[in-house]
């Protein structure tokens, strides 16, 4: 009789994630072109992290015996393309958590150095030039949160200190929080004039893929700054691009379409506009949270009992 297969696939050495139960084989596996095991024989598969869509649905289609799918990222579109190779009732989790301190900096660390100038300022001590003047604050200003989950709850932790005038909030559906109203996707037309910041934190979904186009960012008042922390696809390249050249809309963004943002792109050199290269969540709090959780999802497996941050099964 062949053994049951249970080998559990992870991007990191088995030793490096403390609290792992010792039921599995664990085989480590980050995206390399030789796969370290047959994968048949795998049954809980952490992707690769920061890696292309190609190399994390790579194993899908020869894991006959899988039945759970964790990403470490809180986005799962990179991976829903191979999940049609899988049989019924395969789990996937993301990284709801891992991400979410790590992000929330960038937001905040994106917006402030956008309103405070602070790309002009380094492109002048480069130069040796002493750009005095005014520059917009946080302060007495309103903030749109668009995606008010996890991270964006904690983008307002961050914005509290700042003595903002206000925080809207919008998620898929309204609902009310501690904090006040959550509004629905429906009524950013209304909400959309009233901010001085737009922050994006929206899961990419085909409801939010193109949500920021012609029409919603000429909504947005003159001057306002669009921050991006969410996925590429949210915002129209081509709509948002008329927007800053004209000088009426400023940018911030650390996800861009088409990512990664090509040499010679016209958004590297739009007046304006600040570009990150994807690093909202690969920072040094990354790695120990990731590790924690891939520990406790795993010895809830090896117990039979329930996943956290579920958030689609095979049909």
């Amino acid at each position: 009789m062949t053994a049951t297969p249970h080998d559990v696939w992870l991007p990191f050495p088995a030793e490096e994630v403390p609290g792992l139960p010792g039921s599995f084989r664990y085989r480590r596996w980050d995206g390399e072109d030789a796969f370290p095991a047959d994968p048949a024989d795998c049954v809980f598969y952490v992707t690769p992290y920061m890696k292309s869509s190609e190399v994390t649905v790579r194993p899908l289609a020869a894991m006959p015996a899988v039945r759970v799918v964790q990403t470490l990222t809180a986005g799962i579109d990179h991976v829903m393309g191979g999940l049609g190779e899988l049989r019924p009732g395969v789990r996937l989790c993301n990284a709801a958590g891992v991400h979410t301190a790590s992000t929330a900096e960038l937001a905040l660390t994106l917006t402030l150095a956008s309103l405070r100038g602070i790309p002009g300022m380094v492109r002048g001590q480069d130069r040796e030039e002493w750009r005095s003047g005014f520059y917009d604050a946080l302060a007495d200003r309103t903030v749109l949160i668009i995606g008010y989950g996890s991270i964006g709850s904690a983008i307002e932790d961050r914005l509290v200190p700042f003595e903002c005038e206000r925080v809207l909030r919008v998620a898929r559906t309204a609902r009310t929080t501690a904090r006040g109203p959550v509004h629905a996707l429906s009524e950013l037309p209304a909400l959309l004039p009233q901010a001085d910041v737009v922050i994006l934190v929206t899961p990419l979904t085909e409801a939010t893929r193109g949500l920021v186009d012609a029409g919603f960012l000429s909504r947005m008042k003159d001057g306002a700054l669009l921050v991006n922390v969410a996925r590429g696809p949210v915002v129209d390249t081509e709509s948002l691009l008329a927007e800053v050249e004209s000088g009426r809309l400023r940018a911030a963004l650390d996800v861009t379409d088409p990512e990664p943002l090509p040499a010679g792109h016209p958004l590297w050199h739009a007046p304006n506009v600040l570009i990150t290269p994807h690093v909202g969540g690969s920072s040094s709090a990354f790695e120990p949270r990731a590790k924690r959780l891939l520990a406790r999802q795993l010895t809830r497996f090896a117990a039979g009992e329930p996943l956290e941050h579920v958030v689609h099964v095979t049909e």
